[in-house]
């Protein structure tokens, strides 16, 4: 069972931390930055990428991914000492296919987001980190790193502008899901 407990210590707008329990904590694989990740033998590649929300889902292969509208972005990843041009969708259009609110207001505020690897890696964004209305970043579902596939770690990377650096990066992407905070 998982817990939440609101601060407003961690993010002024929305600050969601997720407890998770002693049996999503045996099966998280140690924390590794993003850019320093590398597949061992307990990692499988991701291969497809199901969004969850409101008892909805839809599932993303590599063609299915690549057959919409991308966006491309430069970061500076901190762990590789190098500018790096991902390509992809944001965020934002997928979650919207499942009918999270585009522009949230009032209690769409609780949204938050659950984006976990194959190797057990997750991490949490709250709705507005990853909504174009209210926040200057990009959130991208990468499927191109410099022009090429993202073979080696998976077909997918969740990929954020505006961070100092890339731990809330997200290799082998295979899941997210939108849940609701409650108090």
């Amino acid at each position: 069972m998982r817990k939440l407990i609101w601060t407003s210590a961690l993010f002024p707008a929305l600050a969601v931390l997720a407890i998770l329990s002693p049996s999503d904590l045996r099966s998280q694989a140690p924390a590794q930055p993003a850019g320093e990740m590398k597949m061992d033998a307990h990692s499988t590649p991701s291969t497809s990428l199901k969004i969850t929300y409101a008892g909805k889902s839809e599932d993303f292969t590599p063609a299915t991914l690549a057959a919409l509208p991308h966006t491309t972005i430069t970061v500076y990843n901190e762990h590789a000492k190098a500018s790096q041009t991902y390509s992809g969708v944001p965020l934002s259009t997928l979650l919207a296919r499942l009918g999270v609110p585009e522009k949230p207001r009032g209690k769409d505020f609780r949204l938050y987001l659950l984006a976990e690897g194959t190797d057990g890696y997750g991490v949490v964004y709250s709705v507005g980190e990853v909504t174009p209305d209210v926040h200057d970043g990009t959130t991208l579902v990468a499927d191109t790193l410099d022009g090429k596939p993202l073979a080696d770690n998976g077909q997918f990377q969740l990929v954020t502008t505006g961070e100092k650096r890339p731990a809330r990066w997200v290799r082998n992407l295979a899941s997210i899901h939108v849940l609701t905070a409650q108090e």
